[in-house]
């Protein structure tokens, strides 16, 4: 006990002293005795909201999701929420995905927001995060709450926050809301007199509202109707979305949906995957194999709370092949683009948002339809924001991420990964009915505004040693910037946090206009882009690496692509 920081002892013990269940001052007590070191990692901070809300491992602690830590949090929000509207009537939306103790948690959100006299608008079963998003809108709610980890694995569960627009909260609410729940420093201010009469059940015939809005984003009908029997795979990888993608499809007018039987029922347990990521090829194994049986034009898969899609299309060897999220973006940016100006759609006040790590190529193709495209730090609550900034103004047409979240029309302001399954599908058959497969397009778009590819690592550190140990590096990029990488220099450097733009061979520094975050970026001389990120949720640090190249003759894509492949690997092991 006495290798214990005295202050983290304190922590635990406060806890210990608390009105909590027995079995958790059970747990902690054996965490004292047998695992000081569990310990710390529970206790050394307070679960924050960062990029993704608030998302932790489960157990005891102040640094753990547990039903305390999200009744403390949803206490600071609740009195938040009544600090910012002072005699007004407060709603707040509710939902969870399929993780384990979701619905422990998203009754005890409940519960906590009723016993401040605030009312609840309570999805009647699990719902996806988009559907959450539009709730609020729709309700007129000033806040939500979804509770989910997204594709985290089966061990995390988490907190998303939303605020009266619809998108996650951002500053100043999110800084400030944790204030508020700083404040918090006993379970005892925290109000537990739930009135359940404040509870308003949202029902199924909910669902028909949304998929209405979603159906009216569909561009070509007369397309999908001569592909309606085009085979569509679908797994919601035992998540949310096992009703909402099918019915979205089905509304779009594709009649031949098979859905992964395997993966099709709620389990936060995610028995048939290692994690439930749609980014990782081996979550789709199952929905791959089913496509290679029925012969299917895509393969389309959601993460746990439906936020996030993943597409497999087969290509010229009769391969399926998985597409990254940059390439799927850059299929529906191009597709949205081409297709509404065919139809005389497109308006001067149209516009699109891209985060700063994604493909620049969705900047290109905006550029060649003339529309403006905003860039922006990661997070898709800084493209909601944006919309937000627009909206009466200018039209948003879609927007997206490199991690296989886009977002197209505005009555969501999250990703949704339930209209982007429809939309993909739509596009498939769209270029099928023309006798063009995604890689025939996707080389054409290449040829016109050049060929980019980008490769992503995450090097990951444990508890409180690797968090400082990130931090250390990215000061270290601040103070001694690297003059080459990969054997080429390093002619610019985006220091994001700092609002800098320097140049090393020159000396030059310019300011960066855009809001402040911890991101480091290095442009080379040989076009290749590195970008670092530390999580916002987690002890690791992300490395995003963009190379490109020109393509003069679609027949080259294979070969320019593994010239590219190259490069990006020789980079991945410079950063390894």
């Amino acid at each position: 006990m006495s290798s214990i920081d005295p202050s983290i002892l304190k922590k635990a013990e406060s806890w210990l002293a608390s009105s909590i269940d027995e079995a958790s001052k059970a747990s902690i007590r054996e965490l004292i005795t047998s695992n000081p070191t569990e310990l710390v990692d529970s206790f050394y901070q307070d679960l924050e909201f960062g990029t993704g809300g608030l998302r932790g491992l489960m157990g005891v602690g102040t640094n753990r999701m547990n039903v305390y830590t999200v009744a403390m949090a949803t206490q600071g929000l609740a009195n938040y929420l009544i600090a910012c509207f002072p005699d007004e009537k407060i709603k707040v939306a509710i939902t969870h995905d399929s993780r384990i103790n979701n619905t422990l948690f998203a009754m005890t959100t409940a519960d906590v927001f009723t016993a401040n006299g605030i009312e609840v608008m309570y999805f009647r079963e699990m719902r996806p995060t988009p559907m959450l998003s539009f709730a609020v809108r729709h309700f007129g709610c000033k806040s939500g709450v979804m509770i989910t980890a997204s594709h985290n694995p089966k061990e995390y569960n988490g907190y998303k926050a939303y605020w009266e627009d619809g998108a996650q909260v951002v500053a100043p609410h999110d800084e400030n809301i944790i204030k508020e729940v700083q404040k918090i420093t006993s379970f005892e201010q925290v109000n537990w007199n739930k009135q359940d009469e404040l509870i308003h059940y949202i029902e199924e015939d909910f669902d028909a509202i949304y998929l209405d809005l979603v159906k009216e984003l569909s561009l070509s009908k007369d397309a999908i109707q001569a592909q309606k029997s085009m085979p569509i795979v679908f797994s919601p990888i035992h998540g949310a979305s096992g009703k909402m993608v099918p019915a979205a499809l089905k509304a779009f007018g594709f009649e031949n949906i098979q859905v992964v039987k395997e993966q099709a029922e709620p389990d936060g347990n995610f028995p048939t995957v290692i994690y439930p990521n749609p980014e990782e090829a081996e979550a789709l194994t199952l929905a791959v194999a089913l496509g290679q049986k029925v012969g299917a034009a895509l393969v389309l898969a959601c993460d746990p709370d439906g936020d996030r899609y993943a597409a497999v299309v087969p290509n010229e060897l009769g391969e399926y092949e998985l597409l990254n999220g940059n390439q799927t973006g850059t299929l529906l940016v191009y597709y949205l683009l081409s297709r509404r100006k065919e139809l005389g759609l497109a308006k001067s006040t149209d516009f699109m948002v891209n985060t700063i790590v994604t493909t620049e190529l969705i900047n290109k193709i905006a550029e060649g339809f003339g529309v403006p495209c905003y860039n922006v730090l990661t997070g898709f609550k800084n493209i909601a924001s944006i919309i937000l900034q627009k909206e009466g103004k200018e039209t948003f047409i879609a927007g997206g991420e490199e991690s296989f979240g886009f977002l197209v029309g505005d009555f969501v302001r999250d990703k949704d990964g339930v209209s982007a399954c429809a939309l993909v599908a739509e596009a498939v058959a769209y270029y099928k009915t023309q006798g063009k497969t995604v890689f025939d397009v996707l080389a054409e778009v290449y040829q016109h505004f050049g060929f980019y590819k980008e490769a992503l690592i995450s090097v990951t550190k444990k508890g409180k040693d690797g968090a400082e140990q990130i931090q250390q590096l990215m000061q270290q990029y601040r103070t001694n910037p690297p003059q080459e990488m990969n054997g080429s220099a390093v002619e610019m450097i985006y220091d994001v946090k700092n609002a800098r733009i320097s140049y090393p061979k020159t000396q030059k520094v310019e300011v960066l206009n855009l809001d402040k975050s911890n991101v480091m970026q290095f442009f080379l001389a040989d076009g290749s882009k590195i970008s670092a990120r530390p999580s916002g949720t987690e002890p690791k640090i992300k490395y995003y690496f963009s190379v490109n190249t020109n393509i003069s003759n679609t027949a080259d894509y294979r070969a320019t692509e593994k010239v590219l492949l190259d490069k990006l690997e020789a980079l991945k092991k410079y950063f390894s």
